[in-house]
Protein backbone atom coordinates (compact mmCIF):
# COMPACT_ATOMS: atom_id res chain seq x y z
CA UNK A 1 0.00 0.00 0.00
CA UNK A 2 1.17 3.49 -0.86
CA UNK A 3 1.92 6.02 1.55
CA UNK A 4 1.93 9.65 0.37
CA UNK A 5 3.35 12.52 1.97
CA UNK A 6 2.30 15.69 0.68
CA UNK A 7 4.25 18.73 1.65
CA UNK A 8 2.21 22.33 1.56
CA UNK A 9 4.05 25.46 1.33
CA UNK A 10 1.59 28.26 1.74
CA UNK A 11 3.54 31.56 1.48
CA UNK A 12 6.51 29.15 -0.90
CA UNK A 13 7.50 32.26 -3.08
CA UNK A 14 7.67 34.94 -0.43
CA UNK A 15 9.73 32.80 1.61
CA UNK A 16 11.84 32.12 -1.01
CA UNK A 17 12.54 35.66 -2.40
CA UNK A 18 13.26 36.65 1.83
CA UNK A 19 15.99 33.86 1.50
CA UNK A 20 17.34 34.49 -1.39
CA UNK A 21 17.75 38.21 -0.33
CA UNK A 22 19.16 37.47 2.79
CA UNK A 23 20.05 40.84 5.12
CA UNK A 24 18.66 42.94 2.31
CA UNK A 25 15.36 41.24 3.12
CA UNK A 26 12.02 42.96 4.20
CA UNK A 27 11.61 42.40 8.02
CA UNK A 28 9.05 39.88 8.68
CA UNK A 29 6.46 42.50 10.29
CA UNK A 30 6.73 43.89 7.01
CA UNK A 31 3.61 42.64 4.37
CA UNK A 32 5.12 41.49 1.17
CA UNK A 33 3.74 40.89 -2.08
CA UNK A 34 4.67 39.49 -5.27
CA UNK A 35 2.99 40.97 -8.43
CA UNK A 36 2.58 40.06 -12.03
CA UNK A 37 0.69 40.65 -14.80
CA UNK A 38 -2.77 38.98 -15.82
CA UNK A 39 -3.55 40.78 -19.40
CA UNK A 40 -3.10 44.01 -19.12
CA UNK A 41 -3.46 44.32 -15.44
CA UNK A 42 -0.75 44.25 -12.79
CA UNK A 43 -2.31 41.70 -10.00
CA UNK A 44 -1.01 39.79 -7.00
CA UNK A 45 0.98 36.60 -7.64
CA UNK A 46 1.65 35.67 -4.10
CA UNK A 47 0.77 37.18 -0.58
CA UNK A 48 3.19 36.68 2.80
CA UNK A 49 1.58 35.59 6.33
CA UNK A 50 1.13 39.61 7.08
CA UNK A 51 -0.05 40.45 3.90
CA UNK A 52 -2.95 37.36 4.18
CA UNK A 53 -3.65 38.22 7.83
CA UNK A 54 -4.27 42.18 6.61
CA UNK A 55 -6.81 41.02 3.92
CA UNK A 56 -4.57 41.00 0.81
CA UNK A 57 -5.60 38.31 -1.81
CA UNK A 58 -4.30 36.39 -5.03
CA UNK A 59 -5.55 38.07 -8.20
CA UNK A 60 -6.22 41.45 -6.60
CA UNK A 61 -5.18 44.24 -8.52
CA UNK A 62 -2.04 45.76 -7.01
CA UNK A 63 -3.58 49.44 -6.62
CA UNK A 64 -6.05 48.04 -4.33
CA UNK A 65 -3.66 46.03 -2.50
CA UNK A 66 -1.39 49.07 -1.88
CA UNK A 67 -4.76 51.38 -1.18
CA UNK A 68 -5.58 48.75 1.65
CA UNK A 69 -2.00 48.13 3.39
CA UNK A 70 0.18 51.15 4.53
CA UNK A 71 4.41 50.54 3.87
CA UNK A 72 3.31 47.13 1.44
CA UNK A 73 6.52 45.76 0.21
CA UNK A 74 5.74 45.02 -3.55
CA UNK A 75 8.27 43.13 -5.66
CA UNK A 76 7.84 40.99 -8.86
CA UNK A 77 7.26 37.60 -8.96
CA UNK A 78 9.83 34.80 -10.46
CA UNK A 79 7.26 31.42 -11.30
CA UNK A 80 10.17 29.88 -13.27
CA UNK A 81 12.91 29.95 -10.06
CA UNK A 82 10.04 29.05 -7.76
CA UNK A 83 9.48 25.52 -9.71
CA UNK A 84 13.25 25.47 -10.07
CA UNK A 85 13.76 25.94 -6.51
CA UNK A 86 11.12 23.46 -5.47
CA UNK A 87 13.01 20.74 -7.92
CA UNK A 88 16.18 21.57 -5.59
CA UNK A 89 13.93 20.88 -2.52
CA UNK A 90 12.63 17.81 -4.11
CA UNK A 91 15.88 16.62 -4.59
CA UNK A 92 16.61 17.13 -0.74
CA UNK A 93 13.54 15.36 0.01
CA UNK A 94 14.47 11.92 -2.34
CA UNK A 95 18.02 11.62 -0.63
CA UNK A 96 17.10 12.72 2.77
CA UNK A 97 13.49 10.96 3.03
CA UNK A 98 12.01 8.98 0.28
CA UNK A 99 12.82 7.06 -2.96
CA UNK A 100 10.07 8.22 -4.76
CA UNK A 101 9.58 12.36 -4.69
CA UNK A 102 8.89 14.99 -6.32
CA UNK A 103 7.86 18.28 -7.04
CA UNK A 104 4.13 19.30 -6.84
CA UNK A 105 3.67 22.68 -8.64
CA UNK A 106 2.95 25.46 -7.82
CA UNK A 107 3.42 25.31 -3.90
CA UNK A 108 4.35 21.68 -2.67
CA UNK A 109 6.27 18.40 -2.93
CA UNK A 110 5.15 15.11 -3.16
CA UNK A 111 7.27 11.99 -1.65
CA UNK A 112 5.82 7.97 -1.06
CA UNK A 113 7.29 6.58 1.95
CA UNK A 114 5.96 3.38 1.78
CA UNK A 115 9.53 1.49 2.53
CA UNK A 116 11.26 4.32 3.89
CA UNK A 117 9.63 5.32 6.96
CA UNK A 118 11.42 2.73 8.78
CA UNK A 119 14.38 5.09 8.92
CA UNK A 120 13.48 7.96 10.10
CA UNK A 121 11.73 6.56 13.79
CA UNK A 122 8.31 6.08 12.06
CA UNK A 123 5.74 7.83 10.24
CA UNK A 124 4.69 10.31 12.97
CA UNK A 125 8.46 11.78 13.67
CA UNK A 126 9.12 11.51 9.90
CA UNK A 127 6.32 13.65 8.79
CA UNK A 128 7.20 15.86 11.38
CA UNK A 129 10.98 15.62 11.20
CA UNK A 130 10.31 17.24 7.55
CA UNK A 131 7.96 20.04 8.67
CA UNK A 132 10.47 21.34 11.07
CA UNK A 133 13.54 20.88 9.32
CA UNK A 134 12.39 23.13 6.48
CA UNK A 135 10.74 25.56 8.93
CA UNK A 136 14.29 25.83 10.30
CA UNK A 137 15.21 27.55 6.78
CA UNK A 138 12.99 30.06 6.87
CA UNK A 139 10.04 28.44 5.24
CA UNK A 140 6.25 27.96 6.19
CA UNK A 141 5.25 24.12 5.82
CA UNK A 142 2.52 21.83 6.32
CA UNK A 143 2.28 18.26 5.81
CA UNK A 144 -0.23 14.85 6.20
CA UNK A 145 0.32 11.68 5.19
CA UNK A 146 -2.02 9.76 3.43
CA UNK A 147 -2.87 6.31 1.37
CA UNK A 148 -3.10 8.53 -1.96
CA UNK A 149 -1.47 11.40 -3.38
CA UNK A 150 -5.24 12.76 -3.87
CA UNK A 151 -6.11 12.67 0.23
CA UNK A 152 -2.11 13.92 1.33
CA UNK A 153 -2.67 16.77 -0.88
CA UNK A 154 -6.09 17.82 0.30
CA UNK A 155 -5.42 17.25 4.35
CA UNK A 156 -2.08 18.85 4.11
CA UNK A 157 -4.03 21.98 2.74
CA UNK A 158 -7.37 21.84 4.48
CA UNK A 159 -6.30 20.28 7.93
CA UNK A 160 -2.65 19.89 8.55
CA UNK A 161 -1.93 21.98 11.72
CA UNK A 162 1.34 21.53 11.16
CA UNK A 163 1.06 17.92 10.59
CA UNK A 164 -1.26 15.42 9.94
CA UNK A 165 -0.73 11.29 9.48
CA UNK A 166 -3.46 9.29 9.30
CA UNK A 167 -3.51 5.53 9.74
CA UNK A 168 -3.41 3.16 6.94
CA UNK A 169 -7.24 2.71 5.08
CA UNK A 170 -8.93 5.88 7.02
CA UNK A 171 -7.82 8.39 4.07
CA UNK A 172 -11.38 8.21 2.61
CA UNK A 173 -13.11 9.04 5.75
CA UNK A 174 -10.63 11.38 6.75
CA UNK A 175 -11.25 13.64 3.86
CA UNK A 176 -15.11 13.93 3.70
CA UNK A 177 -15.86 17.03 5.94
CA UNK A 178 -13.20 18.99 3.48
CA UNK A 179 -14.27 21.64 0.53
CA UNK A 180 -14.87 20.18 -2.52
CA UNK A 181 -11.69 22.86 -3.53
CA UNK A 182 -9.49 20.01 -2.25
CA UNK A 183 -9.72 17.97 -5.32
CA UNK A 184 -7.39 19.77 -7.32
CA UNK A 185 -10.81 20.56 -9.46
CA UNK A 186 -10.46 23.25 -11.99
CA UNK A 187 -11.96 26.44 -10.92
CA UNK A 188 -15.04 26.71 -13.23
CA UNK A 189 -15.80 23.01 -11.66
CA UNK A 190 -15.73 23.84 -8.21
CA UNK A 191 -17.70 26.91 -9.00
CA UNK A 192 -20.13 25.49 -10.91
CA UNK A 193 -20.78 22.57 -8.04
CA UNK A 194 -21.05 25.96 -5.59
CA UNK A 195 -23.95 26.87 -7.64
CA UNK A 196 -25.34 23.07 -7.08
CA UNK A 197 -25.03 23.67 -3.42
CA UNK A 198 -22.16 21.11 -3.14
CA UNK A 199 -19.67 22.50 0.06
CA UNK A 200 -18.13 19.40 0.58
CA UNK A 201 -16.17 15.99 -0.84
CA UNK A 202 -18.75 14.07 1.41
CA UNK A 203 -21.69 15.67 -0.17
CA UNK A 204 -20.16 15.05 -3.77
CA UNK A 205 -19.16 11.01 -2.67
CA UNK A 206 -22.82 10.79 -1.88
CA UNK A 207 -24.41 11.42 -5.08
CA UNK A 208 -24.87 9.59 -8.21
CA UNK A 209 -22.11 10.02 -10.68
CA UNK A 210 -23.75 10.19 -13.52
CA UNK A 211 -25.65 13.32 -13.52
CA UNK A 212 -22.28 15.01 -12.57
CA UNK A 213 -20.34 13.26 -15.16
CA UNK A 214 -22.77 14.67 -17.75
CA UNK A 215 -22.85 17.85 -16.64
CA UNK A 216 -18.51 18.08 -15.36
CA UNK A 217 -17.19 15.55 -17.11
CA UNK A 218 -14.89 13.06 -16.43
CA UNK A 219 -12.47 14.96 -14.64
CA UNK A 220 -14.70 15.38 -11.53
CA UNK A 221 -14.93 11.57 -10.99
CA UNK A 222 -11.31 10.94 -11.37
CA UNK A 223 -10.37 13.21 -8.68
CA UNK A 224 -12.84 12.14 -6.28
CA UNK A 225 -11.51 8.18 -7.05
CA UNK A 226 -7.69 9.44 -6.76
CA UNK A 227 -8.89 10.87 -3.27
CA UNK A 228 -10.30 7.65 -2.25
CA UNK A 229 -7.39 5.56 -3.79
CA UNK A 230 -9.96 3.61 -6.05
CA UNK A 231 -7.49 4.19 -8.70
CA UNK A 232 -3.54 4.40 -8.80
CA UNK A 233 -1.74 8.34 -9.47
CA UNK A 234 1.40 7.72 -10.02
CA UNK A 235 4.22 10.13 -9.07
CA UNK A 236 6.62 10.46 -11.27
CA UNK A 237 9.88 10.09 -9.23
CA UNK A 238 12.74 12.69 -9.65
CA UNK A 239 16.03 11.46 -11.22
CA UNK A 240 18.66 13.63 -10.77
CA UNK A 241 21.13 13.79 -14.46
CA UNK A 242 23.80 12.51 -11.79
CA UNK A 243 22.01 9.85 -10.06
CA UNK A 244 23.85 6.67 -10.40
CA UNK A 245 21.37 3.84 -10.91
CA UNK A 246 20.62 0.78 -13.00
CA UNK A 247 17.51 -0.90 -14.12
CA UNK A 248 16.41 -4.59 -15.65
CA UNK A 249 13.02 -4.67 -17.60
CA UNK A 250 11.45 -7.82 -17.60
CA UNK A 251 9.30 -9.35 -20.92
CA UNK A 252 7.22 -11.02 -18.47
CA UNK A 253 6.54 -9.72 -15.14
CA UNK A 254 7.93 -11.53 -11.81
CA UNK A 255 6.76 -11.70 -8.86
CA UNK A 256 8.07 -14.70 -6.61
CA UNK A 257 9.97 -13.32 -3.75
CA UNK A 258 13.07 -16.13 -4.81
CA UNK A 259 13.23 -14.59 -8.31
CA UNK A 260 12.78 -10.33 -6.95
CA UNK A 261 16.09 -11.48 -4.70
CA UNK A 262 17.95 -13.14 -7.71
CA UNK A 263 17.34 -9.97 -9.64
CA UNK A 264 18.24 -7.80 -6.79
CA UNK A 265 21.65 -9.48 -6.54
CA UNK A 266 22.11 -8.69 -10.56
CA UNK A 267 21.59 -5.40 -9.86
CA UNK A 268 23.62 -4.68 -6.86
CA UNK A 269 26.76 -6.34 -8.41
CA UNK A 270 26.11 -3.58 -12.04
CA UNK A 271 25.25 -1.03 -9.21
CA UNK A 272 28.90 -1.79 -7.54
CA UNK A 273 30.32 -1.66 -10.83
CA UNK A 274 29.12 1.80 -11.86
CA UNK A 275 30.07 2.99 -8.36
CA UNK A 276 33.97 1.59 -8.45
CA UNK A 277 34.41 3.70 -11.73
CA UNK A 278 33.17 6.81 -10.12
CA UNK A 279 35.60 5.60 -7.30
CA UNK A 280 32.33 6.06 -4.48
CA UNK A 281 30.71 4.33 -2.27
CA UNK A 282 26.67 3.91 -1.65
CA UNK A 283 25.34 5.55 1.50
CA UNK A 284 21.75 5.42 0.76
CA UNK A 285 20.25 2.42 -1.88
CA UNK A 286 17.07 2.74 -3.43
CA UNK A 287 15.15 -0.57 -5.02
CA UNK A 288 12.58 0.69 -7.11
CA UNK A 289 9.39 -2.01 -8.27
CA UNK A 290 7.11 -1.08 -11.45
CA UNK A 291 4.40 -2.81 -11.20
CA UNK A 292 2.53 -4.00 -14.28
CA UNK A 293 -0.50 -1.98 -12.21
CA UNK A 294 0.90 0.92 -12.85
CA UNK A 295 2.22 1.44 -9.35
CA UNK A 296 5.28 1.79 -7.72
CA UNK A 297 6.86 -0.13 -4.62
CA UNK A 298 10.07 0.78 -3.13
CA UNK A 299 12.58 -0.55 -0.50
CA UNK A 300 15.30 2.36 1.30
CA UNK A 301 18.44 1.13 2.69
CA UNK A 302 20.56 3.38 4.22
CA UNK A 303 24.43 2.64 5.63
CA UNK A 304 26.79 4.11 8.21
CA UNK A 305 29.78 4.79 6.05
CA UNK A 306 30.36 4.96 1.96
CA UNK A 307 30.10 0.82 0.97
CA UNK A 308 30.92 -1.10 -2.50
CA UNK A 309 30.33 -4.75 -0.99
CA UNK A 310 27.91 -6.69 -3.22
CA UNK A 311 26.99 -9.53 -0.45
CA UNK A 312 26.40 -7.09 2.28
CA UNK A 313 23.95 -4.72 -0.08
CA UNK A 314 22.45 -7.73 -1.76
CA UNK A 315 21.65 -9.15 1.94
CA UNK A 316 20.40 -5.68 3.49
CA UNK A 317 18.46 -5.41 0.74
CA UNK A 318 16.61 -8.70 0.65
CA UNK A 319 16.11 -8.49 4.04
CA UNK A 320 13.08 -5.60 3.22
CA UNK A 321 11.78 -8.08 -0.15
CA UNK A 322 9.24 -9.43 2.93
CA UNK A 323 7.64 -5.40 2.97
CA UNK A 324 7.06 -5.23 -1.11
CA UNK A 325 3.75 -6.32 -2.54
CA UNK A 326 4.20 -7.67 -6.29
CA UNK A 327 0.65 -8.03 -6.63
CA UNK A 328 0.20 -9.23 -10.64
CA UNK A 329 3.85 -8.74 -11.28
CA UNK A 330 6.90 -6.89 -11.65
CA UNK A 331 7.90 -5.43 -14.84
CA UNK A 332 10.99 -2.89 -13.92
CA UNK A 333 13.45 -2.96 -11.23
CA UNK A 334 15.77 0.02 -10.86
CA UNK A 335 18.44 0.26 -8.10
CA UNK A 336 19.91 3.78 -7.79
CA UNK A 337 22.50 5.28 -5.14
CA UNK A 338 20.38 8.08 -4.22
CA UNK A 339 23.25 9.33 -1.59
CA UNK A 340 27.07 8.23 -2.72
CA UNK A 341 30.31 9.12 -1.66
CA UNK A 342 34.12 8.73 -1.98
CA UNK A 343 35.42 5.85 -1.00
CA UNK A 344 38.77 5.40 0.06
CA UNK A 345 41.04 2.39 -0.11
CA UNK A 346 42.15 1.08 2.97
CA UNK A 347 45.87 -0.45 3.63
CA UNK A 348 45.02 -4.22 4.71
CA UNK A 349 47.40 -5.09 7.84
CA UNK A 350 51.32 -6.20 6.83
CA UNK A 351 52.52 -7.82 9.98
CA UNK A 352 51.24 -10.81 11.69
CA UNK A 353 51.64 -8.79 14.94
CA UNK A 354 48.89 -6.33 14.16
CA UNK A 355 45.69 -6.76 15.17
CA UNK A 356 43.18 -5.98 12.65
CA UNK A 357 40.83 -2.70 13.22
CA UNK A 358 37.36 -4.15 14.64
CA UNK A 359 34.39 -3.13 11.58
CA UNK A 360 31.71 -2.87 13.46
CA UNK A 361 29.79 -0.81 10.65
CA UNK A 362 27.70 -3.42 9.59
CA UNK A 363 26.27 -4.17 12.76
CA UNK A 364 25.13 -0.26 12.89
CA UNK A 365 23.77 -0.78 9.40
CA UNK A 366 21.79 -3.70 10.11
CA UNK A 367 20.71 -1.78 13.45
CA UNK A 368 19.59 1.92 12.03
CA UNK A 369 17.53 -0.36 8.66
CA UNK A 370 15.78 -2.05 11.28
CA UNK A 371 14.97 0.70 14.62
CA UNK A 372 15.78 3.80 12.35
CA UNK A 373 19.13 5.68 11.93
CA UNK A 374 17.80 8.43 14.10
CA UNK A 375 18.01 5.82 16.62
CA UNK A 376 21.43 5.27 16.32
CA UNK A 377 24.11 7.61 17.54
CA UNK A 378 26.96 8.61 19.98
CA UNK A 379 27.31 11.42 22.49
CA UNK A 380 30.27 13.45 21.85
CA UNK A 381 31.96 16.67 23.72
CA UNK A 382 31.62 19.95 22.97
CA UNK A 383 33.62 22.91 24.26
CA UNK A 384 31.23 24.33 26.84
CA UNK A 385 30.59 25.05 30.45
CA UNK A 386 26.64 24.60 30.79
CA UNK A 387 26.09 20.89 30.87
CA UNK A 388 23.22 20.58 28.42
CA UNK A 389 25.98 22.03 25.89
CA UNK A 390 28.76 20.02 26.36
CA UNK A 391 27.25 17.13 24.31
CA UNK A 392 26.03 16.91 21.03
CA UNK A 393 24.61 13.63 19.46
CA UNK A 394 26.90 12.51 16.08
CA UNK A 395 26.73 9.74 13.71
CA UNK A 396 27.80 6.34 15.25
CA UNK A 397 30.50 6.14 12.84
CA UNK A 398 31.34 9.86 12.12
CA UNK A 399 34.91 10.67 13.11
CA UNK A 400 36.33 12.56 16.64
CA UNK A 401 35.13 15.88 17.30
CA UNK A 402 38.18 16.88 18.41
CA UNK A 403 37.48 17.85 22.17
CA UNK A 404 37.96 15.94 25.18
CA UNK A 405 35.36 15.33 28.06
CA UNK A 406 35.94 17.84 31.24
CA UNK A 407 37.67 15.70 34.24
CA UNK A 408 38.33 18.53 36.16
CA UNK A 409 35.48 17.51 37.99
CA UNK A 410 33.15 14.66 38.21
CA UNK A 411 30.35 14.02 35.82
CA UNK A 412 27.14 12.09 36.27
CA UNK A 413 26.50 9.09 34.21
CA UNK A 414 23.03 10.27 33.63
CA UNK A 415 22.43 13.81 32.51
CA UNK A 416 18.16 14.25 32.71
CA UNK A 417 17.48 16.29 29.33
CA UNK A 418 15.82 19.03 30.70
CA UNK A 419 16.70 19.63 34.75
CA UNK A 420 13.80 19.05 36.97
CA UNK A 421 12.76 21.15 40.02
CA UNK A 422 13.30 20.19 43.19
CA UNK A 423 12.04 21.17 46.91
CA UNK A 424 15.41 21.64 48.54
CA UNK A 425 16.46 23.15 52.61
CA UNK A 426 20.24 24.37 52.47
CA UNK A 427 21.48 27.84 54.38
CA UNK A 428 22.28 30.58 51.66
CA UNK A 429 24.30 31.10 49.96
CA UNK A 430 27.27 28.39 50.18
CA UNK A 431 25.73 25.57 51.72
CA UNK A 432 24.37 22.05 50.23
CA UNK A 433 20.74 21.29 50.92
CA UNK A 434 19.84 19.18 53.80
CA UNK A 435 17.00 17.58 52.45
CA UNK A 436 15.51 17.56 49.15
CA UNK A 437 12.31 16.35 47.66
CA UNK A 438 12.37 15.18 43.91
CA UNK A 439 9.38 13.26 42.05
CA UNK A 440 7.34 13.31 45.48
CA UNK A 441 10.42 11.61 47.25
CA UNK A 442 11.95 13.03 50.63
CA UNK A 443 15.94 12.38 50.92
CA UNK A 444 18.14 13.25 53.11
CA UNK A 445 21.16 14.46 52.23
CA UNK A 446 24.32 12.63 54.32
CA UNK A 447 27.45 13.94 52.37
CA UNK A 448 28.04 16.55 49.75
CA UNK A 449 30.69 18.16 48.02
CA UNK A 450 30.59 21.38 46.38
CA UNK A 451 29.47 24.24 45.19
CA UNK A 452 31.11 24.40 41.26
CA UNK A 453 29.93 27.78 39.66
CA UNK A 454 28.95 27.77 36.40
CA UNK A 455 28.63 30.39 34.28
CA UNK A 456 26.61 31.47 31.86
CA UNK A 457 27.73 31.88 28.06
CA UNK A 458 27.53 35.47 27.84
CA UNK A 459 27.92 35.97 24.29
CA UNK A 460 24.95 33.86 23.13
CA UNK A 461 22.46 36.01 25.03
CA UNK A 462 22.35 39.35 26.93
CA UNK A 463 20.51 37.12 30.12
CA UNK A 464 23.41 34.85 30.60
CA UNK A 465 25.67 38.04 31.00
CA UNK A 466 25.54 37.69 34.91
CA UNK A 467 23.62 34.11 34.99
CA UNK A 468 25.38 31.36 37.13
CA UNK A 469 24.78 27.91 38.94
CA UNK A 470 26.31 26.64 41.56
CA UNK A 471 26.31 22.94 41.52
CA UNK A 472 26.60 20.08 44.06
CA UNK A 473 27.07 16.36 44.21
CA UNK A 474 24.95 15.54 46.96
CA UNK A 475 24.45 11.38 48.77
CA UNK A 476 21.45 10.11 50.53
CA UNK A 477 20.55 8.03 53.58
CA UNK A 478 20.30 5.22 50.94
CA UNK A 479 23.59 5.64 48.99
CA UNK A 480 22.16 7.32 45.72
CA UNK A 481 23.94 10.32 44.14
CA UNK A 482 22.41 12.65 42.71
CA UNK A 483 23.66 16.18 40.75
CA UNK A 484 21.79 19.49 41.94
CA UNK A 485 22.28 22.95 41.72
CA UNK A 486 21.31 26.33 42.27
CA UNK A 487 20.58 29.21 39.63
CA UNK A 488 21.75 32.23 41.07
CA UNK A 489 24.56 32.81 43.57
CA UNK A 490 22.57 32.61 46.41
CA UNK A 491 22.21 36.33 47.21
CA UNK A 492 22.06 38.75 44.02
CA UNK A 493 18.52 37.87 42.25
CA UNK A 494 19.80 39.31 39.30
CA UNK A 495 21.87 36.46 38.72
CA UNK A 496 18.89 33.64 38.79
CA UNK A 497 15.83 32.54 40.58
CA UNK A 498 17.51 30.84 43.58
CA UNK A 499 15.50 27.62 42.66
CA UNK A 500 16.81 24.20 43.20
CA UNK A 501 17.38 21.72 39.81
CA UNK A 502 18.56 18.34 39.91
CA UNK A 503 20.27 17.43 36.61
CA UNK A 504 21.88 14.55 36.95
CA UNK A 505 21.98 10.86 39.05
CA UNK A 506 25.32 9.04 39.51
CA UNK A 507 26.38 5.75 38.59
Amino acid sequence: MARVVSIFLPTWPTDRIRRKLGAAAPSAEAPLVLIGRDGRRRVVLAADAAAQAAGLRVRMPVTKAQALVKGLVVMDADPAGDAEALERLALWALQRYAPIAAADLPDGIVMDVAGAAHLHSGEDAMAKGIVERIAAAGVAARAALADSWGAAHALARFAARPAIIIPPGGSAKAILELPIRALRLPKDIVDGLRVLGFESIGELAATPRAPLALRFGSELGRRLDQAFGRISEQIDPLRPPDLIEVRRAFAEPIGAAETIARYTGKLVVQLCQALEAKGLGARRLDLVFHRVDNRIEAIRIGTALPVRDVKRLTRMLCDKIETVDPAFGVEIMRLAASVAEPLEDKQTISSLTEEPEADVSALIDALANRVGEDRIYRFAPVASDVPERSVTRIAPLAPDTGEAWPDHWPRPSRLLPVPEPIDAMALLPDHPPVSFTWRGVRRRVKRADGPERVFGEWWKRDAELVAVRDYFQVEDEAGERFWIYRAGDGEDAATGSQRWFLHGVFG
